[in-house]
């Protein structure tokens, strides 16, 4: 097997490119596609018989992607190493009677998705995006990725106490945000609105799946550009990172131990539960007619199940400088100083001692160094697709990430290094 790329800087240029691409889960998983195509990987149908040919293959399912590269000859019984990310970040999403308005002003009926930072998405330029559904059943991406929408803040003179007490933001109340003027909000404008700018008939729009962003690029920031601000880092910077590794390792030629996995969930951010979330039955179903197809039997499921290993990769939390004691006094991960073994003993992360070994090796053979993140005791942990992974299929998980700032907010930070650190390490976990 030969050498693996090594990414670099140019690593890190293409994620901005990937985050700007990809405003919601939909348009994440055709730019995996896309590149999983241009790497030689080839869409299956969940309702086609599959074959057991070798190569690249991928299924797609809403905002969800699984893909994966059988080597020539595996046997069925060979196991998997898989990286798990998720597509979607908390934001907020339109309603199903989205046009709505007061006083002169038109606005856009928005519901809250996940747990955002609120107050990042105050007095920001929005675009729309998502998914619409035809009546004839296809669905169609839309991006509306100019100045469309905002959300006004209160003027300091209508509230006086907002800087000594704290904004205090009424979800339902104070976060719809305005999109024009006029008197008359008339029911359908906005999907007739999107129809013209997707080029669609009036009327042809069914059902749709639509979410607001920031429309404010990417960028380099810091005197000697080491940061990047920008937003979906949680997690698409993991996906961007999975579907590079893969490829990479779908191209470096035959002798794989393992069979190479990104499974790229939807719907992590409001508790996985769907049939695009790591609490469906998406990622067994894929793994177990990919053994099917080859010609194994329960007996090869039960043994490639056994010895595979998930990489639960999500971005997690740098020390701040402004509130380094809301970190663990011992463990503070920086920006730049490589990706991040996530660790908690209640299980809200699924890394245990032989799980970091795992990983370990995997930084160790690709020259890259790692850090540790545990929480704080007094403050409640985040939790990741990890346990829900290792428990739903019964396969040893590693929680690792990208260590951030403002995770949650309109436009998050990471540093410039630590994309291509991830990529780097994600290549050599893959290869074995």
């Amino acid at each position: 097997m030969s050498e693996p790329p090594r990414f670099d800087r140019g690593h890190t240029d293409d994620l901005m490119s990937f985050l700007a691409a990809s405003p919601t889960p939909y348009h994440a998983v055709a730019n995996t596609a896309e590149r999983l195509e241009k790497a030689g990987f080839r869409q299956v149908s969940e309702t086609d018989a599959w074959d057991g040919t070798s190569g690249g293959k991928y299924v797609l399912r809403g905002g969800a992607i699984v893909a994966w590269y059988v080597p020539e000859g595996a046997a069925p019984h060979t196991p998997y190493r898989i990286v798990g990310a998720h597509t979607d970040s908390p934001n907020l999403r339109v309603k199903p009677l989205p046009d709505t308005g007061a006083h002169g002003w038109r606005q856009v009926a928005v519901e809250i998705y996940g747990g955002p930072l609120l107050n990042s998405w105050l007095d920001r330029d929005l675009g729309i995006a998502g998914r619409l559904t035809l009546r004839d059943g296809t669905t169609r991406l839309v991006n509306v990725d100019r100045p469309l929408l905002r959300v006004p803040q209160l003027a300091i003179h209508l509230d006086r106490s907002v800087s000594a007490e704290g904004l205090k933001l009424d979800k339902q109340r104070h976060l719809q945000p305005i999109w024009g003027l006029g008197g008359d909000v008339r029911d359908g404008d906005l999907i007739a609105f999107l129809e013209e700018t997707a080029g669609l008939a009036a009327g042809e729009v069914a059902g749709w799946d639509l979410m607001v962003h920031s429309v404010e690029p990417p960028a380099y920031l810091g005197r000697d550009k080491e940061l990047v601000a920008g937003p979906r880092m949680d997690n698409l910077l993991s996906v961007h990172a999975g579907v590079a590794a893969l490829a990479a390792v779908a191209g470096s030629g035959a002798g794989l131990p393992y069979i190479p996995v990104l499974a790229a969930f939807d719907h992590e951010e409001n508790g996985s539960q769907s049939d695009t979330g790591a609490d469906g039955p998406l990622l067994g179903g894929v793994l177990e007619r990919s053994v099917f197809a080859r010609g194994g039997s329960y007996e090869d499921r039960a043994r490639a199940f056994a010895g595979t290993v998930c990489l639960s990769s999500d971005t997690g939390h740098a020390v701040h400088p402004n509130y380094a004691e809301r970190h663990d006094p011992t463990h503070h991960p920086r920006v730049n100083g490589g990706p991040i073994l996530k660790v908690n003993v209640n299980n809200r992360y699924a890394t245990d001692g032989s799980g970091r070994a795992v990983w370990a090796a995997a930084c160790e053979r690709a020259d890259v160094p790692f850090q540790s993140f545990v929480s704080n005791n007094s403050m409640p942990c985040g939790t990741t697709i990890g346990p829900i992974t290792a428990a739903r299929h019964g396969i040893k998980t590693v929680d690792i990430g990208v260590a951030i700032l403002s995770m949650h907010s309109a436009r998050e930070l990471c540093g410039a290094e630590d994309p291509w650190l991830l990529a780097n390490s994600l290549v050599a976990f893959l290869e074995g």
